[in-house]
C-alpha cells in the first residue's frame, strides 16, 4: 500500500471529495422562503404540517414537534408519569440528554451495561436493576441500530413499567418489521445537523396514546392545555416548558422529509460498500445488523480489536492514534462519545439542582453512588470505537465509500509503523 498520509504519503481521499450534509434542493428553498416571506415565525402551518406529514411516514397516531430531541425525551419522561423520586432505566452509553432527561424531571436514572455486538441496552441486565421505585425504560436505538424491543417490552409487561424511545439517530430503523418509535408508550426523534432527517435544529415527539399525548402538550407550551393553535387561554396548569418548534425550521423539515426515504436507500448501499470492502481487515470489528433488523446507518461505527493488532497498552491511546492516522487519510472519522455516562461529572457530583438535588430529595429512595466499573461493556466500547457518518450520507455514492475503505485498509495494513507517544504528542 501508500505510504501513509500522516508519514507524508498521499491521502485516499481527495480534497474535495466529501459534500456538505445536507444536500440542498429547490424543493428546500420553496418550502423555507414561502415560510419567511409569511407572517408567521413561531409555530406555524409548516408546524401542524410536519406533525402530521411524520406521523404518517413513521406509523404514529400522535406527533408534536419540538425544538431539540432533547426537549421530546424531557417531554417523554413527564408525560409517562415519571417524577419525583422515581427510577428510570437508561443504557450506560449514549448521548448525554438520553440520561439528563431524567433527572430534568427529578427522576434518578439506573444505569444498565451495553450489549457489545449492538452497542444497545444489554436486555439480559435489565432485570437487575429494576428497583421498587422503577418507572420506566428509556430504550436507545444507537447510531440507527434498533435495540432488542420484543425482549424490553417483554420485561416491561411483567414489571408494569413504561417505555420510552430514544430514535433521535433512528429515523427508519426496524426490528420484527416495524419501525422505532411505534414499539413503546412513546419515543423522541431529533432533526438536529447531524441526523439523518435534518431540519438544523429541532425534533419529534410520538405516540399513540391520547393521555400521554395531552401531558406531553402541557410539558411542551407552558403547562398550557390548549395548543398555539387553538383559542387559548394562556392560563398554566401544569408545570410546563417552552418546546415548541417554529415555522422556518419546521419549512426546512418538511422538504427533508419529501426525501428521507431516498437518503435512507443511499445509506444503507454505501454501508455495504463499507462493509464488503472492509470485511477482511485485520484488527476491525465492524458494526453488525442482526437477523430481523433493518439498520439506518446513521453512523458507521467501528471498533478495534487492541489484541489482533498487538496493542497491549491503554486503547483509547491506540484508537486516538489510529483517528488522526485515519483523518490525515481524509477519512472523516471521529469519536462519537468518549466518556460512558456513569463516568460524567453529573453524575458523580450528584448534584444537578444544588443542595445534592435530586439524589437527596426526601422523596427518594437513595442509590448507591455510580461506579463506572460495573459497566465494563461500555467503557470497552467507548476506548476502543470510532465512526463516520458523511461517507454514508447523500450525495455521496459508492465512489466516495471505496475511496473510504481504501484510507482504513491503509492505515491498519500499515497499523505497526504507528508511534503512538509521538503522534498523540503532536496533537
Amino acid at each position: 500500500m501508500d505510504e501513509l498520509a500522516i508519514l507524508g504519503g498521499e491521502p485516499a481521499v481527495p480534497e474535495g471529495m466529501l459534500q456538505p450534509w445536507p444536500p440542498i434542493s429547490d424543493l428546500d428553498r420553496e418550502y423555507v422562503m414561502a415560510s419567511l416571506e409569511s407572517d408567521r415565525h413561531t409555530f406555524g402551518p409548516n408546524c401542524t404540517k410536519l406533525e402530521e406529514e411524520f406521523a404518517a411516514w413513521n406509523g404514529n397516531k400522535y406527533a408534536v414537534t419540538t425544538n431539540s430531541g432533547t426537549a421530546a425525551l424531557h417531554m417523554a419522561v413527564a408525560a409517562t408519569g415519571c417524577g419525583c423520586g422515581d427510577h428510570v432505566i437508561v443504557p450506560a452509553y449514549s448521548w448525554s440528554s438520553s440520561v439528563t432527561c431524567v433527572i430534568h424531571h427529578n427522576c434518578l436514572p439506573v444505569f444498565v451495561d451495553i450489549d457489545y455486538e449492538t452497542m444497545n441496552i444489554d436486555p439480559a441486565k435489565i432485570e437487575a436493576a429494576i428497583t421498587p421505585r422503577t418507572r420506566a425504560i428509556i430504550v436507545v436505538h444507537l447510531h440507527g441500530l434498533a435495540a432488542d424491543m420484543e425482549a424490553i417490552l417483554d420485561i416491561a409487561r411483567r414489571h408494569d413499567l413504561k417505555v420510552i424511545e430514544d430514535c433521535c439517530q433512528a429515523h427508519g430503523a426496524m426490528v420484527g418489521g416495524r419501525k422505532v418509535g411505534t414499539w413503546g408508550d412513546c419515543a423522541a426523534f431529533s432533526f438536529n445537523q447531524n441526523k439523518c432527517l435534518c431540519s438544523g435544529e429541532g425534533g419529534m415527539f410520538v405516540t399513540d396514546d391520547q393521555a400521554i399525548y395531552e401531558r406531553a402538550r402541557q410539558v411542551w407550551s407552558f403547562g398550557e392545555t390548549r395548543t398555539p393553535v387553538e383559542s387559548r387561554d394562556y392560563h398554566a396548569y401544569a408545570l410546563g416548558w417552552m418546546y415548541r418548534n417554529n415555522d422556518l425550521t419546521a419549512a426546512f423539515g418538511r422538504a427533508q422529509l419529501a426525501r428521507l426515504d431516498d437518503y435512507l436507500q443511499t445509506q444503507r448501499e454505501n454501508a455495504a460498500v463499507l462493509l464488503q470492502q472492509l470485511q477482511d481487515v485485520p484488527g476491525l470489528i465492524l458494526p453488525t445488523e442482526p437477523p430481523g433488523f433493518v439498520h439506518n446507518w446513521y453512523n458507521f461505527t467501528i471498533r478495534i480489536d487492541m489484541q489482533a493488532i498487538g496493542w497491549d497498552g491503554a486503547p483509547a491511546r491506540m484508537r486516538d492514534a489510529v483517528l488522526k492516522a485515519l483523518n490525515a487519510e481524509g477519512v472523516p472519522a471521529t469519536v462519537w462519545q468518549r466518556w460512558i455516562l456513569p463516568a460524567m461529572t453529573v453524575f458523580q457530583a450528584r448534584n444537578a439542582y444544588g443542595q445534592g438535588c435530586p439524589w437527596s430529595c426526601p422523596y427518594t429512595e437513595q442509590l448507591p453512588p455510580y461506579d463506572p466499573a460495573d459497566f465494563p461493556v461500555a467503557q470497552r466500547h467507548s476506548d476502543t470505537h470510532f465512526g463516520m457518518t458523511t461517507p454514508l450520507r447523500a450525495p455521496h455514492g459508492p465512489d466516495v465509500a471505496r475511496a473510504v475503505a481504501k484510507g482504513i485498509r491503509k492505515v491498519f495494513s500499515s497499523i505497526h509503523k504507528l508511534d503512538v507517544d509521538e503522534i498523540l504528542k503532536e496533537g
